[in-house]
């Protein structure tokens, strides 16, 4: 009998990596990326900023992998009030809690690791070897740790990061998930590669 919240999990996943437009030019119900402002593939392996429509993103789901920055994937995250609740809960299982390392951007320093609280970026690579992580949006302990409620578990080497990409002690990665830069144009449209001073 198969898990139906697990399903569930991985639908919304789903949704969000087929509903790319760019490089793969496939076209979702919810399409992720502003259409008329997408730069080439070309723009965007060289860093060009990515404008993401976030408007459609629902509590528990997630975009991605999106090949928007640089060549590397970019998770985003809407969270839930009880996903946000339980970052909180145990610091001291966290390598780096408060994002200290110094390539973070300066509004990844914070719990939520995110410039809102409710909405996670990162790009999508373990720090350890670059594999990409399976997300595991919803909260429910998993078989292969009953003490981890979810997050992010690279399937490579089985480092474990809480929803906001903070590595847990003992992984074989000894750094938190990466913040890329990313300011907001507006409520709904989200741009990777610019850390804009005054955004929101």
């Amino acid at each position: 009998m198969t898990d139906d919240s697990a399903n569930a999990g991985r639908r919304r996943f789903l949704v969000g990596s087929t509903s790319v437009v760019g490089a793969a030019g496939v076209v979702g119900a919810a399409v992720p990326f502003v259409g008329s402002w997408s730069p080439s593939a070309k723009a965007r392996a060289a860093g060009a900023p990515v404008r993401i429509d976030v408007s459609r993103l629902q509590e528990g789901e997630i975009l991605g992998p999106i090949p928007a920055w640089r060549g590397r994937p970019i998770f985003v995250v809407k969270r839930s009030a009880a996903a946000l609740e339980a970052l909180g809960e145990n610091p001291d299982r966290l390598t780096d809690p408060n994002s200290t390392e110094p390539e973070q951007p300066e509004y990844a320093r914070n719990e939520y690791r995110s410039r809102r609280p409710e909405l996670l970026v990162l790009v999508g690579l373990c720090p350890h070897l670059f594999c990409s992580p399976t997300p595991h949006i919803e909260l429910r302990p998993q078989p292969f740790d009953p003490d981890w409620n979810g997050g992010f578990f690279c399937p490579c080497h089985g480092s474990r990061f809480d929803l906001a990409g903070r590595v847990y002690s003992g992984s074989p990665s000894s750094r938190n998930m990466q913040v890329p830069p990313y300011s907001y144009e507006s409520d709904d449209v989200l741009v990777i590669g610019v850390d804009g001073e005054t955004a929101a």
